[in-house]
């Protein structure tokens, strides 16, 4: 695991004693993330929600990103590390390619902090996301539970009781209501999580969480304001994400929405095309190549700020592909 910087400087503030109960208020913030931005935006939107975006340290928990090791499981890819890290020392070896993991000790580090500084601070609020930090977020409980508030976000799938919190939408658990049971076969069942309704410390939402708050938008507004106030209206913003497992789109399903997007092109004032890190190759070369000729397309080249956040407020019209299913919560919440 390493620290890193977060986007804004991180602090810590007092906490204060309710007259004299036991209880104390949060005011200060641990984020542990994967280094997906889907499931750390969350993380940030709660910070944010809650005033301790700017009162918190980030730590990631990173694995590579390629090979067999990416499937393994954070807590047998850190023993493995620990013996490979071993053999090489002895061997005196540099051992490369399994590095920058979230060790056990500093899940004790970070709950060796909440109680040496329980009284000065208050308690430490713990949040995480991704399946990765699953076993560190609960390992942080299990060593300081009288001083931290461990919160999962996404469902863990199993030991709930590991956490104080776990906030989850409503469709987690479509398996357990009666429409779902007649879509699933009986005999998938006992495979599908979870397998009971949620408990005390479950919080149910109708969407994921996400960012994209008052203040935030006004930022987005006012940086884009006047790249975007000249141009033509009405403005239409695609957003092209990568595959899911259910929708395995490559060049036929790309020149598909070329033609889609060509025959409403006479209607548009403006059309600005945006993709993700996981928008595969082919399809940004296919539709770069069938639209950007055009005078009222224009297609983000991939650096700076891909204008996400301000479109949500900004246009007249959205296209979100499948992957971009959290701009979706963001735009009904708005």
């Amino acid at each position: 695991m390493r620290r890193t910087q977060p986007r804004e400087l991180a602090v810590t503030g007092l906490s204060e004693n309710l007259q004299g109960c036991v209880f104390r208020t949060v005011k200060r913030a641990v984020l542990i993330g994967n280094g997906c931005a889907g499931a750390e935006n969350q993380c940030i939107g709660l910070l944010r929600s809650l005033g301790l975006f700017d009162r918190h340290l980030y730590y990631r928990v990173a694995k590579p990103r390629g090979g067999i090791l990416q499937w393994l499981p954070i807590s047998l890819y850190k023993r493995i590390h620990r013996f490979i890290s071993t053999i090489c020392a002895g061997l005196s070896i540099n051992a490369t390619g399994i590095t920058n993991v979230f060790e056990v000790d500093d899940a004790k580090q970070i709950a060796a902090m909440a109680r040496k500084t329980f009284e000065k601070n208050g308690p430490l609020l713990v949040v995480a996301s991704g399946s990765d930090t699953i076993s560190v977020a609960s390992s942080i409980r299990r060593l300081a539970m009288e001083n931290v508030f461990v919160v999962q976000v996404q469902h863990p799938r199993s030991h709930l009781e590991r956490f104080d919190l776990v906030i989850t939408p409503q469709h987690d658990y479509f398996s357990l209501t009666p429409e779902g049971k007649r879509q699933i076969p009986f005999f998938l069942r006992p495979w599908v999580t979870p397998r009971e309704h949620p408990g005390r410390n479950v919080f149910l939402t109708t969407g994921a969480l996400h960012y994209a708050d008052a203040s935030t938008l006004r930022n987005a507004t006012s940086e884009w304001k006047n790249e975007f106030a000249s141009l033509p209206k009405p403005l239409v913003v695609v957003n092209i994400g990568g595959p899911t497992r259910n929708c395995l789109y490559g060049v036929d399903l790309a020149k598909q929405l070329c033609g889609m997007l060509q025959s409403i092109l006479w209607s548009c004032g403006s059309l600005r095309i945006s993709f993700s890190r996981r928008t595969p190759k082919k399809v940004v070369e296919v539709i770069t190549g069938e639209l950007s000729s055009n005078s009222k397309v224009y297609i983000w080249d991939g650096k700076g700020n891909p204008f996400m956040l301000w479109v949500l407020n900004g246009v007249h019209g959205n296209f979100l592909t499948s992957r971009r299913l959290s701009m979706v919560e963001e735009l009904f919440d708005l």
